[in-house]
């Protein structure tokens, strides 16, 4: 953890209001480009800040989006202070749809929510009945219940969203399992859980993404573990046989990949958080039997660095953002396949948001997503983002 998003991370625990953390709001230039230039009048907006009474605030995984309406999770706020589920419009109306109480309905959701026929489901990191966790159902109009609650041995701590297949929905947690590296599992709406795997160092440890489904297996990332101890990407199939696909070394292709894969035509694509030719993270492909490509390798300062983001694929170029870098908080990025890369907002201006580790979704021909940090409130915000 990098000594920005640790002074972001004491501001939201002790006040939920250190606003920009002392970043200057004067005009500046970095590689020949000053603030105007790099994003456009009317290309960026805040649609909202946390941090108010009762509203949920650090937001840590991605928006989704259901009809006209964008939805995500808050690690911490709402009524009870252990988070809670929003919804909110293209225009920035934003409200609480339901808030964690801490204990046996879960507590500080990290992951982002799936829909299945009008019904969403995610998990919390904590909280249920022993405290490890718990994968939830929720409806639109505030209706919550408790699936399935972790205990050490079938895994603990989810930090991922989830994934349907078939009849059953399947996630990773971050710990616990056999071996307490974590786990891949498997659980029915009506509370039947399974472990797929159970992680134990060489083969990664510590998933902390969601699942990605390409054919008959299911892939995902590890941020350590692996034959370097820098993270794997792995493959898995629904019986539970699992295969290491890559393992990254660290200054040669990146390390610590904490984001989901997307599969574009039999080829998977992320992130790596750290590591890569400058040590700032990388984009990267990887096939299904192991050949892997570094696509875009960041800057640090001059193009971001710390990507923990899902990418998205949108009319050939994979958009996503970086937890650091820009100006010092994170940016918003475009990359062609071909590592063609253009910078679409630098954060960390006044009251405009910071550290940007979700991923972005697209509605309507625009991106939207989430900052863990900054706002008007230091809390974090949703942004509006034109590609």
């Amino acid at each position: 953890m990098r000594s920005d998003r640790i002074a972001a991370v004491l501001c939201v625990v002790l006040s939920a209001g250190c606003g920009s953390l002392g970043v200057s709001s004067s005009s500046f230039s970095r590689n020949g480009a000053t603030p105007s230039e790099r994003t456009p009048g009317g290309k960026y907006a805040v649609l909202h800040s946390f941090g108010a009474a009762g509203d949920g605030l650090q937001p840590e995984d991605k928006l989704i989006a259901a009809g006209s309406k964008l939805y995500g999770t808050t690690f911490g706020g709402g009524y009870y202070g252990s988070g809670a589920v929003f919804e909110i419009s293209p225009s920035g109306s934003e409200k609480v749809i339901y808030s964690f109480g801490g204990t046996g309905d879960g507590a500080n959701p990290y992951g982002s929510l799936l829909d299945v026929a009008g019904t969403f489901y995610g998990t919390t990191a904590n909280g249920g009945a022993h405290g490890l966790g718990t994968v939830f159902s929720l409806t639109a109009g505030g209706k919550e219940k408790v699936i399935y609650s972790f205990d050490s041995t079938h895994g603990s701590m989810p930090r991922a969203g989830l994934i349907a297949v078939g009849k059953e929905l399947y996630g990773t947690t971050e710990s616990g399992g056999a071996k307490s590296d974590g786990t891949v599992f498997a659980v029915s709406t009506s509370g039947k859980e399974r472990v797929l795997h159970s992680f134990g160092g060489k083969d990664g440890f510590g998933p902390y993404a969601s699942l990605a489904k390409l054919g008959s297996e299911l892939y995902g990332t590890t941020v350590q573990g692996g034959a370097h101890n820098d993270g794997t990407v792995f493959g898995v199939t629904t019986a539970g046989k699992e295969h290491v696909v890559y393992s990254f070394e660290s200054s040669y292709d990146g390390a610590n990949p904490m984001g989901a894969l997307i599969d574009v035509s039999g080829k998977l694509y992320g992130t790596a958080s750290y590591g890569g030719r400058n040590n700032d993270g990388d984009v990267f492909s990887v096939t299904t039997s192991g050949s892997e490509h570094t696509v875009y390798a960041f800057e640090g300062a001059y193009r971001g660095d710390s990507p923990e983001c899902a990418l998205l694929l949108y009319k050939g170029k994979f958009y996503g953002t970086t937890g650091n870098g820009g100006y010092q908080y994170g940016t918003a990025f475009a990359v062609t396949a071909a590592g063609k890369f253009t910078e679409l907002h630098a954060f960390g201006k006044g009251t405009d948001g910071q550290t940007p580790q979700a991923g972005l979704v697209l509605l309507s021909g625009k991106l939207y997503g989430t900052t863990a940090y900054g706002g008007a409130n230091g809390a974090g915000t949703v942004f509006s983002l034109s590609p």
